[in-house]
């Protein structure tokens, strides 16, 4: 069960900067905001010089979407996945497959980067829907999915057959998230907060008010307005946020909801109670990306279960028990 798709800021992640303007002027604050990936991003730091390092990042940020997005037609996935064999990847797209591998197995195939056609198929990608999709073609489309069914030699792709559709949209947002932070820590920046999307990694402290970063995990209203579940503290981790209750397509005969989240194991939108996962740890933003949404794709108590086992991750859940009720659970070690 895993959804690889363009998600859209499903659950909005607010960076709470503390300070009256006097007192992050003292501090050198620096604050850089803009648009990528299909969502909005915000970047603070800390900086003796005060340095603006927006085309740097904009300049990484299109390297990413050069390397990844299966969105822009020339990038190297899109290429990959029309079949070109000789495309050398770049070491975004290197990273990211080997991180996908590692978590591929870690969750017995829940996240699959290889779900990409079903995406599609389902109106969830880049590509068309499929006008016709029963359990033929979906049993059909099965048989194209499957991170073991593909390799990275010598820097290109293998793929048991060229059809298999590659969509790290899950995790390479996470990613996009990472390689901004490492560029302010090689500036020789210790002080950060990157958030892209709801996804988010730290280092140091809030020197505004030399205090831990504060960022709030918002309660899924349905009626469209926001207002906080949970309000955590960042200490050098990286946080991602994965949901489904605003993501979701209406068959325009039948009326019935489809989640964004594919079953990898079945081929069709998973069936939830769990209306949002938040993933904390001292891990790349790009692991616990893939974990959220891995997790989200999971039933409750296989989710309970999983997070349980894995201590070095923090877990978050919000659900709706069976009268639909909004409920939350969370790991001990949360």
């Amino acid at each position: 069960m895993n959804a690889l798709f363009k998600r859209f800021t499903l659950f909005f992640i607010v960076v709470v900067v503390l300070g009256s303007c006097n007192d992050l002027k003292h501090e050198k604050l620096v604050k850089l905001e803009g648009s990528a990936f299909g969502t909005s991003f915000h970047i603070t730091y800390f900086d003796a010089n005060q340095i603006d390092f927006s085309k740097s990042i904009d300049s990484l940020f299109s390297l990413v979407n050069n390397s990844l997005s299966t969105y822009i037609s020339n990038s190297d996935i899109s290429k990959i996945n029309r079949g070109d064999s000789t495309i050398v990847v770049d070491h975004f797209f290197s990273e990211v497959f080997k991180k996908s591998l590692v978590i591929y197995k870690d969750t017995d195939g829940v996240f699959d980067p290889t779900i990409g056609i079903l995406v599609n198929a389902w109106g969830f990608g880049p590509e068309k829907a499929s006008q016709k999709l029963d359990s033929i073609n979906i049993k059909h489309l099965l048989n194209l999915v499957g991170f073991n069914k593909v390799n990275l030699l010598n820097g290109k792709v293998v793929k048991d057959n060229d059809s298999i559709y590659f969509d790290f949209n899950a995790i390479a947002k996470g990613y996009a998230v990472d390689v901004a932070g490492r560029f302010l820590e090689m500036k020789n920046i210790s002080n950060y907060l990157v958030e892209i999307g709801g996804e988010i990694r730290s280092k140091g402290i809030n020197k505004g008010k030399n205090t831990s970063w504060k960022v709030g995990i918002e309660h899924p209203n349905y009626d469209g307005t926001r207002s906080f579940e949970k309000i955590i503290e960042l200490n050098n981790q990286s946080m991602a946020t994965s949901g489904n209750y605003r993501k979701f397509k209406i068959d325009s005969v039948t009326g019935k909801k489809y989640a964004h989240i594919i079953n990898s194991k079945n081929g069709y939108p998973s069936q939830s109670n769990l209306l949002s996962v938040s993933i904390i740890a001292e891990k790349d933003c790009a692991d616990v990306d893939a974990y959220a949404t891995a997790v989200m794709a999971m039933p409750l108590i296989k989710a309970k279960n999983f997070l349980e086992s894995k201590k070095e991750l923090k877990g978050f859940i919000i659900f709706s028990d069976d009268s639909g009720v909004v409920k939350t659970f969370a790991t001990s070690n949360f």
